[in-house]
């Protein structure tokens, strides 16, 4: 990509880092307001080249969650091991360089765990899921179909676990959160040129059917059930072709809630100013429940 894509935008200065971030805080607790984020950042320690720790401090959500992190914990910086005010967790696929998710939270997770008990597939890294008062978060990034489809079927396999999982989470009587690269678009709407890719993986029949089947279990797309009719809103646009200054992009990374999270539900985004990745971080904000905001330090 150019130059002026390849840096996430920042505060002019630590003192207005420091103020902006204040604000912020002080506006979610003002709100009583519960802010997470998502974002594949396509290679942890390269986007920390292009700025993101003065991001991550800049926006100070609550819970951020990342995926294709591409690195183990002890190839990170103390700073991104252990970030002041949060607790860390990371799930690092066995093979160097490959996928990887991670967990940044202030809320006291009840329990953490990488696995969803499934030998095929909890080697990749490909899910951080933290038990927390009153709702289960999976980050998950689910693996790519490959252009010649040979993945395609290890996708979808991966893909009824994760629902496998999720539904046995909520049988326990708390509501689920899904977030993450879900490496497919859902509707002709989420895509900038449905008709050229009907083909392809991402947009395949079958791949849309799983999100079909998925959320008739009850999971709610939060971004189209605030914002139905809204086009053009991508979250991943390819390298080589310099789509994104084009807004030549496909919407891949989501954040679920279960229904009985929906009244909690204020606000879904996508962060498409934020550069440093081919994806862009998207979030919502909940009402605060049982949850409170705390300022532990890192534990895992």
């Amino acid at each position: 990509m150019g130059k002026d894509t390849a840096t996430i935008e920042r505060p002019r200065s630590e003192s207005e880092r420091k103020r902006k971030a204040k604000r912020q805080r002080g506006k979610k607790e003002e709100a009583g307001k519960l802010g997470l984020l998502s974002w594949n950042v396509n290679g942890l320690r390269s986007v920390v080249k292009k700025g993101f720790e003065d991001w991550f401090r800049g926006v100070s959500p609550d819970i951020l969650c990342l995926q294709e992190t591409k690195a183990h914990p002890e190839q990170l910086s103390p700073a991104l091991r252990e970030p002041e005010g949060y607790q860390a967790f990371f799930s690092a696929a066995e093979r160097k360089g490959y996928s990887g998710t991670a967990l940044y939270t202030r809320l006291e997770p009840r329990d953490v765990q990488t696995a969803l008990g499934a030998d095929a597939f909890d080697h990749e890294g490909r899910t951080v899921i933290a038990e927390f008062d009153d709702f289960t978060l999976i980050n998950v990034y689910v693996p790519n179909g490959r252009s010649d489809r040979s993945r395609v079927s290890f996708k979808l396999a991966f893909s009824d676990v994760l629902l496998e999982f999720a539904e046995s989470r909520r049988k326990r009587g708390k509501g689920v959160i899904l977030c993450g690269d879900f490496n497919t678009a859902h509707r002709e709407i989420d895509l900038a040129r449905p008709k050229q890719n009907r083909k392809s993986t991402g947009f395949l029949p079958e791949e849309c059917a799983w999100l079909d089947t998925f959320m008739g279990k009850g999971y709610v797309d939060t971004f189209r059930r605030l914002h139905p009719d809204k086009t053009g809103a991508y979250t991943w646009w390819d390298f080589r072709t310099r789509a994104r200054p084009r807004n030549v992009g496909w919407r891949l990374d989501y954040f679920f809630v279960s229904e009985d999270l929906l009244p909690r539900l204020k606000t879904a985004s996508i962060h498409d100013d934020v550069m440093g990745s081919d994806h862009c971080p998207v979030g919502i904000e909940l009402a605060l429940g049982k949850a409170k905001v705390g300022t532990n330090g890192p534990r895992g």
